[in-house]
């Protein structure tokens, strides 16, 4: 299962983007790339523009597993609808996240706009952990499923132990 490994992938790498966005938004490096999506040099940053230019490329990272995430839930056979439901918000928000961003950069990191893009940031933070706690999840529902089977050997026991019970 692949679904695994992505979404936990997905949640690091979410986390390690606010903590980048964080440090850009209190050193205030945040317009040292004034221009949007790319900096000045384009795609080899100058010395100036490094901080900025690695919050850009963590967050493109990010948005590239957050929609592998999505497309690996959704073609997942175990997982619930509502969790199909929250991967497809936590891709909606990704992508108004990476479009606010650029608002952001345009509009000169206006204070209202940086919050918002803050708040987003920590929604999507929440639907991807409510992804990745799911996935975690399965295993144990395909063993308590397994168990669970009739014919199976812990769905025997469980019967044994219960007319053990049911007979004092």
């Amino acid at each position: 299962m692949f679904l695994k490994p992505i979404s936990f992938a997905t949640l690091a790498v979410l986390f390690s983007l606010m903590f980048i966005g964080g440090y850009v938004s209190s050193s205030g490096v945040g317009l040292s790339c004034p221009n949007w999506p790319l900096c000045p040099a384009g795609l080899v940053p100058m010395k100036a523009f490094v901080i900025e230019y690695i919050h850009r490329t963590v967050a493109a990272s990010t948005g590239l597993l957050v929609l592998a995430t999505m497309a690996f839930t959704l073609n997942s056979k175990l997982t619930s609808r509502n969790v199909k439901i929250v991967s497809v918000v936590a891709a909606a928000l990704v992508l108004g996240q990476i479009v606010l961003g650029g608002i952001v950069i345009v509009e000169k990191l206006h204070a209202v706009l940086v919050t918002v893009h803050l708040g987003m940031g920590l929604v999507l933070f929440a639907m991807v952990l409510i992804v990745a706690r799911h996935v975690y999840q399965l295993d144990k529902m395909k063993v308590m499923k397994a168990h669970s089977a009739p014919g199976s050997i812990g769905n025997r026991q469980l019967n044994q132990k219960s007319k053990i019970v049911g007979s004092e």
